[in-house]
C-alpha cells in the first residue's frame, strides 16, 4: 500500500504535515508540471502541425480558438482545485470515507458542470469569435475547428479534477501520468488525422478529442483501483458536498477563468496587426505552459500542502511552504528564461516564423519569460488563499491582474511599440499584482494562525 493509501486509511500522519517542505513543493511541482505540460501540450502539438501546413489562416484558427479553449479549460481547473482542496482537509483530519465520499461527488459535479458549461459556450462560438476580432474566412475555419474540438472539453474536466484529486493523496506520480497519456495519444492521432487522412483542422480537432477520453480513463482508474473506489451517489450528501465544495469552486473558478479572459482582451489587441501577429501571439501563448509548467502547477502543487498543514494547525510550515514555493518559482524562471534565450532561433523555424511573427517568439524567450517570475508569486497567493478560506481575496487579485494589470497597460505600450508591445505591458502588468499579492498572502497566514479552529 502507498504512503497515500495508507493516509486515506488513517494509518499514519498525512504526508505533508512531516518532512522537508522544500522538498514536497519541488516534488509535487515537479511531477504535477508534467502532468499540467501534457495538458497545453495538446494545444502546442496542433499548432506545431497546423503550422506546417504554411496555411496562415489555419494557424491563426487556431490561435483564436486557442483563447476560448484556454477559457473552458481553466473552468475545469477551478473546479479542480475546489475538488481537490475539500478531499485534503478530509485528509488531513483522518477522515477516509469523507474524502472518498468528497471525491466521488466532486468527480460527478465536475463531468456535470463541464457539459453544461461546454454546452453554453459551443451555442455561442459565432459571437464569441466575432469578439475576438476574426473575421472571413479566418473566423470560419475558427468556428469550425471549436465546434468539433469543444465535444471532448468535459472528459478534460473530468481528468483534471481526477487528477487533483490524486494530488490529494500525494500521488504526484499517478497525477501525472493521467495527462502525459493523453499527450502521448495526441502525438500519435495528430500526424495521422491532420496529414495522413488530410482533414487539416478537423483531424486536429478530432486528435484532441481523443486524447481528452484517454485523460479521463486515466484519472479515474487509479482512484478506482488504489484508493478505495467511489461511494454510492446520494441526492442529499450530493447536495451538501456541492455546497461545501461551492465556497472555493466559485471563487476559484472565477480566479482561473479571469487568465482566459485577460487573454481574450489582448487577442483582440493583436488582431489589428494581421494574421501574422495573432500567430505569432498564439505560438508564445502555447510555448508559455509547456515551457513554464512547473510553476502554472505550483498552483495545485502547493495547495495540497498548505491545506494538509493549515488543518493540522501547522501555521509556521504553512509560511515555510509558501517562501520556499516564491525561492523555488525564481530558480525555475531564471533556468527556463536562460535555455529559451539560447534555443530562440530554432523554436522559431520550427514554428516556421517569419517577420513579426518571428518578433513576438524571440520577445517571449527572453524578457517576457523572466518577468512570469511576477506571474509565479500571483499563483502562490492564489492558492494560499484558496486553502486558508480567503478564495474572493485571490478572485479580485487575479481578475485584478487580467483586467486593470492587463487591458490600459497593453493599450498603452501598444501604441509605443505596436503588437510587441501589447504583449509587454501585458507581462509589466504582472509586476505590480504579484508583489501585492505576496504581501497580502503572508497577512492572510498571520490572521489565520490567530483564529480559533471548529
Amino acid at each position: 500500500m502507498s504512503a497515500g493509501a495508507r493516509s486515506a486509511a488513517g494509518g499514519v500522519a498525512p504526508r505533508f504535515v512531516t518532512g522537508s517542505l522544500m522538498r514536497h513543493v519541488v516534488v509535487m511541482s515537479l511531477t504535477s508540471s508534467v502532468g499540467l505540460m501534457a495538458i497545453f501540450s495538446v494545444d502546442l502539438i496542433n499548432i506545431l502541425y497546423i503550422s506546417w501546413l504554411l496555411d496562415p489562416v489555419a494557424t491563426a484558427a487556431v490561435g483564436y480558438a486557442g483563447a476560448v479553449l484556454f477559457f473552458t479549460t481553466s473552468f475545469g481547473i477551478g473546479v479542480s482545485i475546489a475538488v481537490s482542496a475539500v478531499v485534503a482537509r478530509a485528509l488531513g483530519q483522518r477522515e477516509a470515507h469523507l474524502a472518498r465520499r468528497r471525491a466521488t461527488n466532486g468527480l460527478v459535479l465536475g463531468l456535470g458542470l463541464g457539459v453544461a458549461f461546454t454546452a453554453v459556450v459551443w451555442a455561442a462560438l459565432g459571437p464569441i469569435v466575432g469578439l475576438l476580432g476574426a473575421t472571413g474566412p479566418t473566423a470560419e475555419a475558427t468556428v469550425h475547428y471549436l465546434s468539433l474540438s469543444m465535444l471532448g472539453q468535459p472528459f478534460l474536466m473530468l481528468g483534471i479534477t481526477g487528477a487533483g484529486v490524486l494530488r490529494s493523496h500525494g500521488d504526484a506520480k499517478r497525477s501525472m501520468m493521467v495527462t502525459v497519456w493523453g499527450a502521448v495519444v495526441l502525438a500519435i492521432a495528430d500526424p495521422i488525422l491532420i496529414f495522413g487522412f488530410g482533414w487539416g483542422l478537423s483531424g486536429a480537432a478530432w486528435a484532441a478529442n481523443l486524447s481528452r477520453l484517454m485523460v479521463a480513463a486515466m484519472a479515474v482508474w487509479p482512484l478506482w483501483r488504489h484508493y478505495g473506489g467511489f461511494t454510492r451517489v446520494t441526492v442529499p450528501e450530493l447536495a451538501e458536498d456541492a455546497r461545501g465544495m461551492a465556497g472555493i469552486a466559485g471563487p476559484a473558478i472565477l480566479t482561473q477563468v479571469a487568465t482566459p479572459v485577460g487573454q481574450a482582451f489582448v487577442t483582440r489587441l493583436i488582431a489589428p496587426y494581421g494574421e501574422a501577429a495573432v500567430a505569432g501571439m498564439a505560438i508564445t501563448g502555447r510555448l508559455t505552459p509547456v515551457a513554464l509548467g512547473v510553476i502554472f502547477a505550483l498552483a495545485g502543487a502547493i495547495g495540497p500542502i498548505i491545506g494538509q498543514n493549515a488543518g493540522a494547525g501547522q501555521i509556521d510550515r504553512v509560511r515555510r511552504a509558501i517562501w520556499d514555493a516564491v525561492i523555488f518559482t525564481a530558480v525555475v524562471i531564471s533556468l527556463v528564461t536562460l535555455v529559451l534565450f539560447v534555443l530562440r532561433g530554432p523554436i522559431a523555424d520550427l514554428f516556421h516564423a517569419e517577420g513579426i511573427t518571428r518578433d513576438l517568439v524571440f520577445l517571449f524567450c527572453g524578457p517576457l519569460c523572466l518577468l512570469f517570475f511576477f506571474n509565479g508569486l500571483l499563483f502562490i497567493s492564489n492558492a494560499a488563499c484558496n486553502n486558508l478560506g480567503r478564495p474572493f481575496l485571490s478572485t479580485l487579485l487575479n481578475w485584478g491582474r487580467h483586467t486593470l494589470g492587463t487591458i490600459p497597460i497593453a493599450l498603452w505600450f501598444a501604441g509605443i511599440w505596436g503588437a510587441q508591445g501589447v504583449l509587454i505591458g501585458q507581462a509589466v502588468g504582472g509586476v505590480i499584482y504579484g508583489i501585492v499579492s505576496l504581501w497580502l498572502v503572508f497577512r492572510v497566514v498571520d490572521q489565520y494562525g490567530v483564529q480559533p479552529k471548529a
